[in-house]
C-alpha cells in the first residue's frame, strides 16, 4: 500500500498542470460557449489542433497507454497514470488535448493488446497520432447491456466476410466528425457456451448500411463533438480480417477493456469533484447572508469539511486499485475495481451537489461548470457497468471469500 508516486509521475503532473495554467483554463469558456452554440454541433474547436501540437511537443500525448509506443507514450503504469486523469478530469474536454479521450484510450488499448499487426497498422497508428476518433458500440436498446450475454446484434460469417445486423445506442464517439471506425460487439455463435458468444469487430463508419440515426443528450448536454450516436446496423459487411483477436473472445476483450477504463473514469470524476470543492471554498468567501460571511456558517463549513474527507478516501482507494492492478493483474483487482466504480460516482455527485448549492442560482448555470459535472457524475453511476451490477458481484465476491 505505497502509493508515492514514482518521479516520472510527479515531473508529469508538474508539466500537466502547468499546461492546464497556460494554455486550458484560460480558453475554456471559450470552448464551452462555442459547444453551446447550436450552429456547432459536432464540430471541434478551431484551436484544438494547436492545444494538440502544444501537448505532443511537450511530452503529454498518449499518457493512459502503459505500453511504451515510442515517443507516441510515456509507458505509464495504471498508478503512475490516475493523478493524470485527475488533473484532465477538472476539465471536462480537456482530455481529447492529450489524446487520452474515451472510447478512444478503450478502443486504442485493445488494439494494442489485442489487434492485429494489420489492425494496429490500419486503425491504431492514426489513433496515436490523433488523426482520427473512434467509437465504441455495445449498448443496445432492447436488453440490459451490462450483461453482455444479452447483447443480440448478430455477426454471421458469409465466406469471407461478416454480416452485422443490430441496433446500438449511446455509442460514445459516433457523431464526432473526425470518427473512422467502430469496435462492435455482438455474437457469432448464439449456441456456444454464455461467454464464448460474443466477438468484436473493426468496422468503419462509413460502411454501407451503418446508419447514426440521431444523437442523444444527456441531461441536455450533447457533448459534442464526440456525442452519443443511435447507431442500426444493416446487413453491414466487413472482410473476416476485421476479427479482433477470434471468435468467441469477445466477452475477455470486454473485461480487458474495462478494468483501465474504470480507473480513469473514477480519477476523472475525482479532479471533478476536487475541482468543485476548491470552487466551494472560494464561493464561501464571496458571499454574505444574514450579516454573516458564508464560509462562517457552521453547516458550510462542515459541507466543506466532508467533501475533502469523501474526495481523499475515494482517491486512495483508486490509487490501490490502481496499484494492485499494476502488481497483481486486472482479474486479481476486480473486487477494488468494483469498489471505486460504486464509490466515485456517489462521492462526486455528493460533492458537487453541496458546491451547486452553496453557488446558488450560478451553480445551475452555465458560467462554471458544476451543472455538467453532475450530468457526467450521474450518467456515470450507468456507464462501465450500473451500481447494482457492481455491488452484485462485490457482494457474492466477498460471500465466496468467508465461505470457502
Amino acid at each position: 500500500m505505497n502509493f508515492e508516486y514514482t518521479d516520472k509521475s510527479k515531473e508529469l503532473q508538474l508539466k500537466l498542470n502547468d499546461f492546464m495554467d497556460r494554455y486550458i483554463l484560460p480558453v475554456e469558456s471559450e470552448v464551452n460557449a462555442f459547444h453551446a452554440d447550436a450552429k456547432n454541433l459536432w464540430q471541434p474547436w478551431p484551436g484544438m489542433e494547436e492545444l494538440k501540437m502544444k501537448a505532443k511537443k511537450a511530452g503529454l500525448w498518449n499518457l493512459f497507454l502503459p505500453k511504451d509506443y515510442g515517443n507516441l507514450s510515456p509507458g505509464l503504469t495504471n498508478l503512475e497514470y490516475a493523478p493524470l486523469a485527475e488533473i484532465m478530469g477538472r476539465v471536462l474536454w480537456s482530455s481529447e488535448v492529450f489524446n487520452c479521450s474515451a472510447p478512444d484510450t478503450g478502443n486504442m488499448e485493445v488494439l494494442a493488446k489485442y489487434g492485429s499487426d494489420e489492425q494496429k497498422e490500419k486503425w491504431l497508428t492514426p489513433l496515436l497520432h490523433g488523426e482520427i476518433r473512434s467509437a465504441f458500440l455495445m449498448t443496445e436498446p432492447e436488453v440490459a447491456s451490462s450483461d453482455a450475454t444479452n447483447i443480440e446484434t448478430s455477426i454471421k460469417k458469409e465466406g469471407n466476410r461478416y454480416i452485422l445486423n443490430g441496433r446500438k445506442w449511446w455509442s460514445s464517439g459516433g457523431m464526432n466528425p473526425a470518427c473512422k471506425v467502430a469496435i462492435v460487439m455482438g455474437k457469432t455463435d448464439q449456441n456456444a457456451s454464455r461467454h464464448l458468444q460474443q466477438s468484436m469487430v473493426l468496422v468503419p463508419i462509413d460502411t454501407p448500411g451503418l446508419s447514426i440515426i440521431r444523437p442523444l443528450s444527456v441531461f441536455g448536454y450533447y457533448d459534442s463533438p464526440e456525442g452519443h450516436a443511435d447507431i442500426h446496423l444493416n446487413n453491414v459487411s466487413v472482410p473476416k480480417e476485421n476479427l479482433i483477436l477470434g471468435e468467441g473472445r469477445g466477452f475477455e476483450i470486454a473485461q480487458g477493456r474495462l478494468g483501465p477504463g474504470r480507473i480513469h473514469h473514477c480519477m476523472r470524476l475525482i479532479g471533478m469533484a476536487q475541482r468543485s470543492l476548491e470552487l466551494m471554498a472560494k464561493r464561501v468567501t464571496e458571499r454574505e447572508a444574514f450579516g454573516k460571511t458564508f464560509k462562517d456558517f457552521s453547516s458550510i463549513r462542515q459541507d466543506i469539511a466532508i467533501s475533502k474527507c469523501e474526495i481523499e478516501q475515494a482517491r486512495l482507494l483508486t490509487l490501490s486499485a490502481a496499484d494492485k492492478m499494476d502488481k497483481a493483474g486486472n482479474k486479481e483487482a476486480k473486487d477494488l475495481i468494483a469498489m471505486i466504480k460504486i464509490v466515485a460516482p456517489q462521492m462526486a455527485l455528493k460533492v458537487i451537489d453541496r458546491a451547486i448549492q452553496i453557488y446558488g442560482g450560478k451553480g445551475v448555470g452555465p458560467d462554471i461548470p458544476l451543472a455538467h459535472y453532475f450530468a457526467v457524475a450521474r450518467m456515470l453511476r450507468l456507464a462501465d457497468g450500473p451500481d447494482e451490477v457492481h455491488m452484485y458481484q462485490l457482494g457474492k465476491s466477498i460471500v465466496k471469500k468467508y465461505n470457502p
